[in-house]
């Protein structure tokens, strides 16, 4: 039974919310200050009911950013550490690309031998669709001079491992109440003394706010700006919003998952290609002649081969799309008619097995909403005294080893794969860089 006042109250039980209840129970029963009893995780819905229960489940290293990908080599790390709990399939990915990106993929490679995290790269345009068709005997995708390989990552089974994860809370004492929505905080000074929520006040020392999408609204609760000033490489300085909303573009082809597999019979790897080679569907009519990228990947739990390509900005007010991003209130989002085109188009210019196969794109809704920062990577940091805000901005479901970090700083113990990713950052310019990638995560 869960303390009537709980010490630390976590918001959200998705990847991050549930990731650090369980290693902040593990940190207070090693440091003997007590363990997951004195823990609560509030959820307005249930475990997975969000964004980690319809993510895609892609997990890499892959990231231009040195500090985005020492974050990740932990993070994989830790699906590693149980890879039957986490539903964690260990099938490596592949970044497939075109020469305007070739020279970041060759540095993304360079730097992953410097942390020891294993892949190989493939370079120049024959010796890349030998090795590709080394794996796929149809592959076909046309203007890519690279490839990284890497051997490590893979995807997991998202609401099988949410559950996997609340499990293993559970067993260290944490309480997770479902069905309760935050309304407010309690403040004395600077420091919050109590949630309100749907079902009374929950006095606590600390708070966790850890709740995906929803982030601006809890953000907003604690009084925190809506714009921020951003200081530029230049030394400009911009105000900008400190929240823009994307709406995801996934889906699933509905053909057997086994038809994926690789030439020897395996699963493959994730599957990413970027390209600038101009994209045309199955009546040979054009579809863009811009630089396009999708993921992709044979997936069981789907029931087909899933994946994506790059999401686009949220034309309408931010305050009408937070309402449920992920429920009946915006049912405009699911996935439309112009990214099936695209998608399964793509597809078939990387394999021949999907020539023709457009029609099997499944019309059940996929994607949702993604909530972003100016500069599109996570916000890690603690706001007034006691508030924790984890702002994964969309970068969520692979950091599962995020909470494990925050569970140790909530201790007290500062960590520094968490250092490039607080708030500061903005004011006093110090940026993550950006890459030649479609992808604003990338």
């Amino acid at each position: 039974m869960a303390s009537e006042t709980p010490s630390y109250v976590v918001i959200g039980a998705g990847v991050h919310g549930l990731s650090t209840a369980l290693h902040l129970a593990r940190e207070l029963r090693a440091r003997n200050l007590g363990d997951g009893r004195d823990i609560v995780v509030l959820d307005k819905t249930d475990v997975a009911a969000g964004a980690s229960g319809i993510a895609c489940g892609v997990i890499r290293n892959n990231y231009f950013q040195p500090a985005m990908r020492e974050l990740m080599e932990h993070s994989v790390s830790v699906w590693e550490s149980d890879p039957k709990a986490f539903s964690y399939h260990s099938v490596g990915y592949i970044q497939a690309a075109p020469e305007v990106m070739h020279e970041g993929v060759a540095k993304i490679y360079e730097e992953q031998q410097q942390i020891g995290y294993p892949s190989i790269l493939v370079e120049g345009t024959e010796d890349c669709s030998a090795y590709m068709r080394d794996i796929f005997f149809d592959w076909q995708a046309q203007g890519i001079t690279c490839v990284l390989h890497e051997q490590r990552g893979g995807y997991a089974n998202n609401v099988a491992s949410m559950s996997g994860l609340a499990a293993k809370a559970r067993a260290e004492g944490v309480e997770i109440r479902a069905g309760v929505t935050v309304t407010g905080f309690q403040m004395q000074g600077s420091s919050v003394s109590a949630v309100e929520t749907s079902q009374g006040t929950v006095p606590c020392d600390q708070v966790v706010v850890a709740v995906g999408p929803w982030v601006r609204d809890l953000w907003a609760m604690l009084d925190l700006p809506d714009r921020i000033p951003v200081k530029g490489g230049e030394g400009q300085v911009q105000e900008k919003d400190m929240w823009t909303y994307w709406s995801l573009q996934e889906g699933t082809l509905e053909v057997d998952p086994g038809s994926l597999m690789d030439n020897r019979g395996d699963m493959p790897p994730v599957i990413h290609v970027d390209t600038d080679a101009p994209l045309h569907d199955d009546e040979g009519s054009l579809v863009t002649e811009q630089l396009w990228g999708i993921y992709y990947k044979p997936d069981f739990n789907f029931g087909g081969v899933q994946g994506g390509t790059t999401p686009y900005v949220v034309e309408r007010p931010a305050a009408e799309v937070a309402v449920d991003p992920y429920g009946p209130a915006s049912p405009d989002f699911v996935v439309g008619k112009e990214f099936a085109h695209m998608w399964t188009a793509a597809l078939a210019h990387c394999h021949k097995r999907f020539v023709g196969k457009g029609h099997l794109f499944s019309k059940e809704p996929s994607g949702g909403i993604g909530c972003f920062t100016p500069d599109s990577f996570p916000v890690f940091d603690v706001f007034g005294d006691n508030a924790y805000v984890i702002a994964d901005s969309n970068h969520g479901y692979k950091m599962i080893g995020v909470g494990a970090l925050v569970a140790k700083e909530l201790l007290g113990e500062q960590q520094s794969l968490l250092e490039p990713f607080r708030f500061a950052r903005y004011e006093v310019g110090r940026l993550h860089p950006t890459s030649t990638s479609p992808f604003p995560w990338s």
